[in-house]
């Protein structure tokens, strides 16, 4: 059964608002052999659809697909396997010696006498200018104008660099200084939380899980989104860029219950700590973290972003909010369409991505 596994046979379409969709179906996934599916853990379910779409493709194995409901034996795994995100975010001060790597290997295929094009990354980046923050001028109406006027003085040829990258570069978005801190950005405007692209089958469109890995270690934070995403060095980030899958061992996954609510005076920060504290007792270095119980559904988003953003603070790769009514909440509040909403709660829905209330909760490694 495993030599014969076709992922193509996991093709099902969803249908919203009058647009269909492609989807590889983990429920059909289970019905042709992969047994527990429904068992899995979310971030879990979202690696194994990720390996399914690189098998149809040609760059995983059945092996692989395998291996992430063979998880469930032991509840953990040796092995290695390779992950191909959605997108890539980078920040300035990492983002640009890869930008200028990418450059230099372009001058070099020039050289070769080759295409120059070919070079450039295959999947969407975005790039932030974030991390030059300095305040010449403080408490007059024009502070604002004044310093961003330094700004670009200062970090011109930079600037210039960067504008003519993203010019160059395909897939290459790039989010000016002054707008905001990545993370923010990132949450409030960037996240679509379920992907889709073009499938080149005529006028198909492929749907899949939004992931991420980004060039900053508190990436974790867009966890809280239900997005599958953590932070990774310059040579990762940039591989990822260039359509490579990224190695990594099919970690633990380690539930995090949450019970009763934030008292009167109790902010995220305390919650926060509160979490943080406890889980830096538990050896969570490498893990997926995903929180559940009860408690989840007393937080709202920016309380989620909060803890999400701590992951790298006790050593997880990941602080997982599964997609919920509070995730359709922020998107709609933060300016998300109708149709990008409706596409979202479906497709969790349809696989087994989305928590309620009655949902149950999935076989971890161990609970905290």
């Amino acid at each position: 059964m495993r030599d014969n596994f076709n992922s193509a046979e996991t093709l099902r379409k969803l249908t919203i608002g009058g647009k269909v969709y492609d989807y590889y179906s983990l429920p059909a996934a289970e019905s042709l052999g992969l047994a527990g599916v429904g068992r899995l853990p979310y971030t879990l379910k979202v690696v194994l659809e990720n390996l399914l779409r690189q098998h149809a493709e040609g760059s995983a194995t059945a092996a692989d697909v395998f291996a992430v409901v063979d998880w469930l034996a032991t509840r953990s795994s040796e092995r290695e396997i390779g992950f191909k995100p959605a997108r890539v975010m980078m920040v300035d001060s990492s983002g640009i010696p890869l930008m200028g790597d990418m450059a230099a290997m372009r001058d070099a295929m020039v050289r070769l006498g080759g295409d120059p094009r070919s070079i450039n990354p295959t999947v969407p980046v975005d790039f932030i200018i974030d991390h030059s923050v300095m305040a010449d001028h403080t408490g007059t109406q024009d502070a604002l104008q004044r310093n961003m006027q330094l700004e670009i003085e200062r970090n011109r040829e930079r600037f210039a660099f960067l504008r003519w990258g993203a010019r160059a570069f395909g897939n290459v978005r790039l989010i000016p200084p002054g707008t905001g801190i990545c993370h923010q950005i990132n949450l409030e405007y960037l996240a679509r939380v379920v992907w889709t692209r073009d499938t080149g089958r005529g006028s198909g469109t492929l749907a899949y899980p939004e992931s991420l890995l980004g060039m900053d270690s508190h990436t974790a934070m867009i966890n809280s989104l239900g997005i599958a995403g953590w932070g990774v060095g310059g040579l990762e980030g940039g591989t990822a860029a260039l359509g490579e899958p990224v190695s990594m061992l099919i970690p633990e996954v380690v539930g995090c219950r949450l019970s009763g609510r934030p008292g009167p005076g109790i902010t995220a920060t305390d919650v926060v700590l509160a979490i943080t504290q406890t889980l830096r007792q538990h050896k969570l270095i490498g893990a997926f973290v995903e929180y559940c119980g009860p408690g989840v559904a007393a937080l709202g988003l920016p309380d989620r972003s909060t803890i999400s953003n701590m992951t790298p603070e006790f050593g997880a790769t990941m602080g997982y909010f599964p997609i919920d009514a509070e995730t359709l909440r922020f998107l709609r509040l933060t300016g998300r369409d109708g149709h990008q909403l409706a596409l979202i709660e479906q497709y969790a829905k349809a696989q087994g991505l989305w928590r309620d209330e009655t949902t149950p909760v999935p076989e971890y490694s161990r609970i905290v």
